[in-house]
């Protein structure tokens, strides 16, 4: 089945990012995605060059570039950093300003459901998780017809650039709590791309909704089964 849903993901650089939209492209259902982005990718794969449109704007000069947000029904807000890597106040700045600006301008321009990936355990009034729950916050009250949170736990990738801490890390949880109890402290960075991109069609669900690494894991299951009960029926004919 196809629809004339029009995506558009902002973050699409990141390895988030990279997930999401592998799954959005291979998905039938959505016609075309809009990539929001501070730089291009040169895609060399003929489904990308079909099926994207990337739009290059300054995110400290946002409001220069709202036409980049028009023409989507669903937005995916993968933006994100860190205090490491930027500071306390990029972290800030790209996850509470920017966040919240692209939020801003996908409402003036008709979006109708917003995705935003957030952290686990976001708290509006956490010292160590401000940015993250601030702009959880700030985003709720904009009233879109639809807005998914998501909190993903820590996110299991083989990262572009270099953080030998955080690969050693991953490593051990690989190979102890994700093999034992993989829904606790870990999430596959596919199963969180799966999740995202189904639940832009899953029905009958909250307006405002907070999915924890369970609900995550959840969504990403019930693709999983509707692709084997799709390739059931196939063979059955």
């Amino acid at each position: 089945m196809s629809t004339d849903k029009i995506a558009l993901v902002t973050g699409y650089t990141g390895e988030t990012g990279k997930a999401l939209v592998k799954e959005l492209i291979s998905n039938n259902q959505f016609k075309k995605i809009i990539l929001v982005g501070r730089r291009k990718v040169d895609y060399t794969d003929n489904k990308y060059l079909e099926k994207t449109e990337q739009r290059e704007i300054d995110f400290d000069k946002i409001d220069d570039h709202a036409e980049a947000f028009h023409g989507a029904d669903v937005h995916f807000s993968c933006l994100g950093t860190t205090r490491g890597k930027s500071g306390a106040e990029g972290f800030r700045r790209v996850d509470y300003d920017y966040v919240v600006g692209i939020a801003r301008l996908a409402k003036q321009h008709g979006c109708k459901h917003f995705h935003l990936v957030s952290s686990q355990g976001a708290n509006e009034n956490s010292y160590f998780l401000y940015p993250q729950g601030q702009s959880e916050a700030a985003i709720t009250k904009m009233s879109f017809d639809r807005l998914s949170i998501y909190r993903p736990a820590v996110l299991m990738v083989d990262r572009a650039e270099s953080r030998p801490l955080e690969r050693l890390a991953r490593t051990i949880l690989s190979y102890t709590i994700q093999r034992i109890a993989p829904e606790w402290l870990t999430t596959p960075i596919d199963v969180l791309g799966r999740a995202m991109c189904l639940n832009s069609f899953t029905k009958d669900r909250p307006n405002v909704e907070i999915l924890d690494n369970h609900a995550i894991f959840r969504l990403a299951e019930q693709q999983s089964n509707s692709k084997s009960d799709q390739s059931k029926t196939t063979n059955e004919l």
